[in-house]
């Protein structure tokens, strides 16, 4: 039986499920609401209603019931890997592709493949729905990351990009024009208050991000650019390139989600990607070309 989880009411009433949503992250809005009707969620003491109010000195207690992980099998999915040895490798992802587990995408991901390649040649530190996985990238951007296959692997490169000692590159198509053609953003991240599935510019617990930029090219309502990140936030150039004014082409979260220009998912590809080895000391740098999406996209805007 789970332990029961107490919380004091926030300063700004709000609904009873979508406060519960807010304040613990496994938790779904629909899911806060089917354990209120189950009579889970206490308000005062008492089973919460349905269409509960939470506000200021208001005590809530919920019991979440343990979960049973679904069990994360290998997949012979292919994998377009770039360089391998024993302490690690790296992927070149393609445009689709989830990087981990996680509900409603537990098959297809980019650890099931790894699973089937590797076997149990892969860092456990991040447990079993992450093993080996340093950083990840977004379903639909493109490109390389580094998996880690022992953990004193996995630790020494985590320890690098927490130092930002870590290259990684990214090229994505801005919508509209910029009025500098280079320039950095240094503007925190955090969970956006309102959608507790985006990001936002000092959103909730905000931590340092810093993105530089630079426009390679120009096309007709757009721009080439060429992002260096000196952090790794979630969704870090997405938010970035927004809060400039000028969304990821295709992105339908942070841009204009009426008009993605014929695009699956934002044009946003991870290009470059360099750091120290860790057994070797070398340095190591990857590029992988834009894919065929991405040039495509480039050919129709140019005509």
């Amino acid at each position: 039986m789970a332990e029961p989880i107490e919380l004091t009411g926030p300063a700004v009433p709000a609904r009873l499920d979508v406060f519960l949503a807010g304040q613990l992250p496994t938790l779904t809005r629909s899911a806060a609401q089917g354990l209120i009707e189950s009579g889970a969620v206490l308000l005062g003491g008492r089973p919460a209603r349905k269409n509960a109010k939470v506000g200021p000195g208001d005590t809530v207690t919920a019991v979440i019931p343990d979960l049973r992980e679904p069990d994360i099998l290998p997949e012979d999915i292919p994998l377009a890997v770039v360089y391998e040895d024993d302490c690690l490798l790296v992927v070149d992802k393609p445009k689709g592709m989830v990087v981990h587990p996680a509900p409603g995408h537990y098959t297809g991901t980019l650890v099931n493949a790894l699973m089937f390649r590797c076997g149990d040649a892969l860092s456990g530190i991040n447990g079993v729905r992450r093993p080996g996985i340093l950083h990840r990238i977004d379903k639909d951007t493109s490109g390389l990351l580094v998996v880690a296959k022992t953990d004193e692997a996995h630790q020494a490169l985590a320890e690098r990009i927490a130092n930002h000692d870590f290259h990684r590159v990214y090229r994505a198509v801005l919508v509209g024009h910029l009025k500098t053609t280079e320039g950095t953003v240094s503007v925190p991240i955090g969970r956006s208050p309102r959608d507790r599935k985006k990001q936002a510019v000092n959103g909730l617990n905000a931590r340092e991000a810093v993105t530089h930029y630079q426009i390679t090219e120009e096309y007709p309502g757009f721009s080439l650019a060429r992002f260096t990140l000196e952090t790794g936030r979630t969704h870090q150039i997405r938010v970035h390139a927004a809060y400039l004014g000028h969304p990821v082409a295709g992105d339908a979260v942070y841009g204009d989600p009426k008009h993605t220009y014929g695009l699956d998912g934002q044009c946003l590809h991870a290009a470059e990607l360099g750091f120290i080895h860790p057994k070797t000391g070398e340095y190591m740098q990857f590029e992988s070309p834009l894919p065929d999406y991405f040039t495509a996209f480039l050919k129709r805007i140019r005509a």
